[in-house]
């Protein structure tokens, strides 16, 4: 049979077997989804949600000719590619630019927050309901070999237009093998918090070292004496999957991967003291340590004068208060500099580790702004537009310097190359070596990891 019809073992079958609840282990989530990983070192991705659908005409694709009611305050600037501008407010990524690829013509029709986020967690325009997401995929096809988490979770979606939990905290038809290891449920929750401590590893308060070997030593005393007859490969892998969440929470791999204290700190300030920046340099750390995937929801903080209403920030409509071109935390002033210092700084710290050519960075939100500047509430914004949007790719084989796609004279609809969720998808499988037609469903013959093509353009 062949290895794609094997569904490993999953946590919730962990739990219900008693693999982890005996032992006080608090991190069934850490488990890897797959024990047949290949020897050889597989590509890693960083996955940056600009949850809330960034203005495309004020980052990526600026329209300086179109009417002022449409182009917005800013001047684009060259990049260190000739031909290639973007907006005043992304001066570090503008001198990076030939390391990455932007892609101006994505497009579907969805302008409702949570099912747009749906489409983009799972590729498709219309998702069923237990479609995984594209993170519980890669680490279903792709797991980590290394004794860290396959695929984390930085920063969860928090507002009224967040995506239902389902769609990416479980791993979808998948199982809970193969969901994300979840850090920062709250917005107060964050690595920029003062004095953050991280718990993820601590077990139960009443379990002592002792306590826990002795525990485990029972444990191996009672599945000993189930070995015998048949199913012995089921157990094996069962004795793989619990050793592994052994490792995690007694072995110091996993635990050193969270220790974003000892980073230099001017290291941590080139990143940004803000959720987004020190979310980012933990994900370095993470696919450095072997970290399969890890997605960040790009929530920039707030400002000294700002009151927490939602980690929403490039959802700029006006309606909290705050003008889009306003610097406060929903503005554009305010948000995407510190999205421009942040994801610059991981394009060069991955670089500069040897990293970026087997790391694939991916930034984009659900659906761009309309380009009419309107007035929501008691301050102007733009509303939400699915019809054309951008994203960035950059390393693992992407070309950079790369423009995909082209948008019509007020960013409004594509002028060529339309890119569906889909094909954004299969082509974010094809930069991690995965072929996007790879069937991940039990009976290894339906559900293709993607059914889209691959925008070829953005490969070198």
């Amino acid at each position: 049979m062949s290895p794609l019809v094997q569904l490993p073992i999953s946590r919730r079958q962990v739990l219900q077997a008693g693999a982890v609840a005996p032992l006080g282990l608090a991190l069934p989530q850490l488990l890897a989804a797959d024990q047949a990983a290949p020897s050889r070192r597989e590509k890693s991705c960083i996955f940056i949600f600009q949850y809330g659908g960034l203005s495309q005409l004020d980052s990526w694709d600026p329209k300086p000719h179109a009417p002022a009611e449409l182009r917005g305050p800013y001047e684009p600037i060259a990049t260190s590619v000739p031909g290639f501008h973007v907006s005043e407010l992304m001066p570090k990524l503008a001198k990076l630019a030939d390391r990455y690829a932007v892609m101006r013509s994505l497009c579907h029709s969805v302008s409702i927050h949570d099912v747009a986020n749906r489409m983009l967690l799972a590729g498709q325009v219309n998702p069923p309901v237990d479609a995984p997401a594209f993170g519980s995929v890669v680490t279903r096809l792709r797991p980590s070999e290394a004794k860290v988490p396959s695929y984390v979770w930085l920063q969860k979606f928090g507002g009224g237009a967040m995506p239902p939990e389902d769609s990416y905290l479980t791993g979808g038809f998948l199982g809970m093998g193969h969901a994300p290891l979840l850090i920062g449920h709250k917005h107060d929750d964050n690595l920029a918090t003062p004095g953050y401590q991280l718990r993820t590893f601590e077990s139960a308060t009443d379990v002592t070292p002792a306590r826990f070997d002795s525990r485990r030593s029972l444990l191996d005393r009672f599945e000993a004496s189930r070995r015998d007859g048949p199913g012995v490969p089921t157990y094996q892998n069962f004795d793989r999957v619990k050793e592994r969440a052994v490792d995690l929470l007694t072995g110091p791999a996993a635990r050193a991967a969270f220790e974003i204290e000892k980073e230099p700190d001017k290291l941590r300030d080139e990143y940004g003291r803000n959720p987004l920046g020190q979310n980012l340099l933990l994900a370095r750390r993470l696919v450095e340590a072997g970290t399969r995937l890890v997605s960040v929801v790009a929530w920039t903080g707030l400002g000294p004068s700002d009151k927490f209403l939602s980690i929403e920030t490039w959802d700029m409509h006006g309606n909290a208060g705050i003008s889009i071109f306003d610097n406060g935390w929903n503005g554009l002033p305010f948000a995407l500099p510190r999205c421009d210092q942040g994801v610059a700084t991981l394009l060069t710290d991955l670089e500069q580790r040897g990293l970026l050519d087997s790391t694939l960075v991916v930034l984009v939100g659900e659906f761009g702004r309309t380009p009419k500047i309107s007035r929501g509430g008691s301050a102007i914004g733009r509303d939400h537009w699915p019809f054309c949007y951008s994203a960035m790719l950059a390393g693992a084989g992407v070309r950079g310097g790369a423009v995909v796609g082209a948008s019509d004279k007020h960013a409004a609809y594509p002028k060529d190359r339309p890119i569906s969720p889909e094909d954004f998808a299969a082509t974010l499988y094809q930069a991690l070596g995965i072929p996007p037609r790879t069937r991940i469903s039990l009976d290894g013959f339906t559900r293709p990891a993607s059914t889209g093509e691959p925008v070829r353009e953005v490969f070198s």
